[in-house]
């Protein structure tokens, strides 16, 4: 471990960005570190998550109260348990010090939090991967694909933002149920990527000046699941290419979260939901935390049987977070990007 440990670093949402995120809308302070009280426990932090997601909390329009300026960053961790204002707490929670718990207290080394907001990890393996295949990000996938997508063999599945924390695994997933599997990104060379390294039967980037051309020459079946993280135009292609009783899986909307002013809905809405008769479903990964268990027990076998691979793009450093969620939104990571803090 590094840095002093009677401080806490903290780097803090200085204002709220208006338009594209840059570095500028962070700061870093320096404080105290903190003294767990009542029903607490002091945790340290080890990992931090950097997903889309971060930005989307800064509009307010989500799943979790706004951030306004001045609040520590927000984002998920996982981090050490330190100490407890007093044994009790430590046992009502079932935990000890040097257990990793999950938390969510956000961009700072150190952090107080109750004891009923910590879920301890059962370790299994690399601790990064607590983070990708076998946490949040892994969850996100299985929940969206199989429990709203459901393929079947012999289905084409279309992904996008495919070489993304979440859409990576979803790719994988869907090759392992046996379909057709076509990826979109942002990039030739993370389309290479894709096809190369992960197995996808085609790969497209968004930005060619045809795509729409191009990835309906790689869809010459249609689209039976749509796995969505980005909306606009990558939505709409997908509603035009979608087979008669189709899945669409909203997952996040990417294209949208840098924007003061996002763009209108796809064409084709509602029309070609009615007449392809399709099946459109957003979702949360709280909704499917109670099979959590079973999902990391179903990822770590097939981490153990190379049938599931574990990308993550780890930075270091606290300090380092703010470049590592713009350079995200940039399209800078494959696989899912990490801050190893401690």
């Amino acid at each position: 471990m590094t840095g002093d440990t009677a401080t806490n670093r903290q780097i803090l949402l200085d204002h709220l960005p208006q338009g594209r995120l840059d570095e500028s809308s962070f700061r870093a302070q320096e404080v105290a570190r903190p003294e767990p009280g009542p029903g607490q426990v002091l945790v340290r932090t080890r990992y931090l998550s950097i997903d889309a997601a971060n930005r989307a909390w800064m509009q307010g329009a989500t799943y979790r109260d706004a951030l306004a300026g001045g609040d520590v960053m927000a984002g998920g961790s996982l981090s050490e348990v330190v100490t407890s204002n007093d044994a009790v707490t430590l046992n009502e929670a079932g935990l000890v010090p040097g257990d990793i718990v999950e938390s969510d207290h956000g961009w700072q080394e150190w952090a107080a939090v109750p004891a009923k907001r910590l879920t301890k990890v059962d370790v299994r393996g690399e601790l990064s991967h607590h983070m990708s295949v076998l946490g949040v990000t892994g969850l996100t996938a299985y929940v969206g694909l199989l429990q709203i997508g459901r393929p079947v063999a012999g289905e084409t599945v279309l992904v996008s933002a495919a070489a993304g924390a979440v859409g990576n695994v979803v790719v994988q997933l869907a090759r392992i149920a046996g379909c057709k599997v076509i990826g979109v990104a942002g990039s030739p060379e993370k389309c290479a990527w894709l096809v190369d390294e992960l197995g996808c039967d085609a790969a497209v980037s968004y930005r060619e000046p045809s795509f729409f051309k191009a990835l309906k020459a790689v869809c010459p079946d249609g689209v039976d699941v749509y796995f969505d993280n980005t909306g606009g135009t990558i939505l709409g292609a997908a509603l035009s290419l979608m087979n008669l009783g189709g899945r669409i899986v909203c997952c996040g909307v990417v294209s949208q979260y840098d924007t003061s002013n996002p763009e209108p809905g796809p064409r084709g809405v509602p029309g070609l939901i009615v007449t392809k008769r399709l099946r459109v479903e957003g979702f949360i990964v709280m909704d499917g935390w109670d099979d959590h268990p079973e999902r990391c027990t179903e990822a770590t076998d097939a981490l153990a049987d190379g049938s599931l691979k574990a990308f993550e793009d780890v930075v270091e450093g606290l300090d380092a977070a703010p470049g590592a969620l713009v350079d995200l939104r940039a399209g800078g990571n494959v696989g899912k990007r990490l801050v190893h803090v401690s």
